[in-house]
C-alpha cells in the first residue's frame, strides 16, 4: 500500500531567535486536502511555523517539505502556497475584483481568463456584484472575504491563514467559521489555520496540533484533542477542563495519579446521594456560581481538597435558582469512564 505524500511536512524543525527558541525539534505531517489547526497560547510558535512554510522565515535547524519537496531554503515566491492575514493587506487605492485579480495580473494571466477566474471567486465568497467597491466600503467580514478571494484565485496548493478571524465580532466570527470549512471543502486545497481560539480549532479542523512553548503537545482530531487529552496543558488548553491529583484524585478513585475530567460530564445531586456502580463520587460545597443563560457554570470546594468546575445546561434552572445554590452542600457524581490520564509536562 502506498503511503500518499503529505502537503505540508516538518522533520524536526526548529527556529531560535538568540537564545529563544520559538519552535523546537518539531516533526508533523499536514495532509494534503484537510483543514489543520495551529492552535496555542501567543508565543507558542504557531504563528512561527506558519511563516516557515510560507518562506518568510527559514528553519534554524532541520527540513521542510512541500508535496515531498525540500522547500526549506527556498523564497516565498517559489512555494505554491498562499497567505491570507488577520489584518486583510489589501490595497486601499484598488476595487474589490483589481485586489483580486492582483496576483493573476503578476503572473500575466490574460485579461478574459483574469475576469472569469475574479468573477468565479468573488461568487464562491458571496461577493458576486461588488468588485467595483473599494476596501473601505466594506464590512469587515467582506474585507476577509475578499483577502480570502485574493488567496484562492492563483489556486495554491495549500492555502496559510493567520487568525483572519481575530478582527471580526463573535456572530460573524462564528458565521465565517462554518463559511471558510465550506469553502475548503468545495476547492479541496490544504487550509493551514492558525488559531489561539479552541472554539475555532474545534469547529472547522479536520485535525489539529496542539502547541506550547514551541513544541506540539498533541495532534489529533478535535474529539480525539478534547475528549482524549495527552497531557495537562492539552486538558486544561482546549475547551475548560479538571485536573485533579494527589488526595483528591486518591479520595475519588483510590490513586493519586492525575486525571482530568470536563465539567460538562459531572453532575450535581444532593450530599448523600447514592452512586451505582461505574460512577465516581466527590462531595463538596458550591462555592461560586456564573449564570451564562444558557448553562451556568459552578465551583464547588471539595472536602477532600481543591475543587471542580461543573457546566449543566439551564434547562428548567433560572438565574433565581442558580445565584440561591451558592454555598449549598453538594455531591458531584459522573462515569468513570470519562476520567482520562494525563501526563503533566512542563
Amino acid at each position: 500500500m502506498t503511503v500518499p505524500i503529505p502537503a505540508v511536512r516538518f522533520d524536526r524543525v526548529s527556529r531560535h531567535f538568540g537564545d529563544v527558541r520559538a519552535v523546537n525539534d518539531v516533526t508533523l505531517d499536514i495532509l494534503d486536502g484537510e483543514f489543520f489547526t495551529l492552535l496555542g497560547p501567543s508565543g507558542s510558535g504557531k504563528t512561527t511555523c506558519l511563516r516557515l512554510i510560507a518562506g518568510f522565515d527559514h528553519p534554524t535547524a532541520g527540513r521542510i517539505e512541500l508535496h515531498g519537496v525540500d522547500v526549506s531554503s527556498l523564497p516565498p515566491y517559489e512555494r505554491d502556497v498562499n497567505t491570507v492575514f488577520q489584518d486583510y493587506a489589501l490595497f486601499p487605492h484598488m476595487t474589490v475584483a483589481q485586489n483580486v485579480a492582483y496576483g493573476l495580473m503578476i503572473k500575466k494571466v490574460l485579461p478574459r481568463e483574469r475576469e472569469a477566474r475574479v468573477a468565479e471567486m468573488l461568487a464562491m465568497v458571496q461577493l458576486a456584484g461588488l468588485g467595483r467597491r473599494r476596501p473601505a466600503q466594506l464590512s469587515g467580514g467582506q474585507r476577509q472575504r475578499v483577502a480570502l478571494a485574493r488567496a484562492l484565485v492563483n489556486r495554491p496548493r495549500v492555502l496559510l491563514l493567520d487568525e483572519p478571524l481575530g478582527a471580526l465580532d463573535l456572530k460573524l466570527r462564528q458565521q465565517m467559521q462554518l463559511e471558510l470549512k465550506a469553502i475548503q471543502q468545495q476547492v479541496g486545497i490544504t487550509f493551514v489555520y492558525v488559531t489561539h481560539d479552541q472554539d475555532e480549532a474545534l469547529t472547522m479542523s479536520d485535525r489539529l496540533g496542539v502547541f506550547n512553548n514551541g513544541r506540539v503537545e498533541q495532534v489529533g482530531s478535535p474529539a480525539e484533542v478534547y475528549e482524549h487529552p495527552a497531557t495537562d496543558f492539552v486538558a486544561g488548553f482546549v475547551g475548560v477542563s479538571n485536573l485533579v491529583s494527589g488526595e483528591a484524585a486518591q479520595a475519588v478513585t483510590g490513586s493519586p495519579q492525575t486525571f482530568t475530567i470536563r465539567p460538562e460530564k459531572i453532575l450535581i445531586r444532593d450530599p448523600g446521594a447514592d452512586v451505582s456502580n461505574g460512577m465516581c463520587a466527590a462531595d463538596g460545597r458550591i462555592r461560586d456560581v456564573v449564570y451564562l443563560g444558557a448553562h451556568t457554570r459552578y465551583r464547588v470546594e471539595l472536602a477532600a481538597g481543591g475543587e471542580l468546575t461543573v457546566i449543566q445546561q439551564n434547562v428548567e434552572t433560572s438565574s433565581v435558582d442558580v445565584q440561591a445554590a451558592r454555598g449549598r452542600p453538594v455531591r458531584l457524581v459522573w462515569h468513570r469512564a470519562h476520567n482520562r490520564p494525563v501526563a503533566t509536562r512542563r
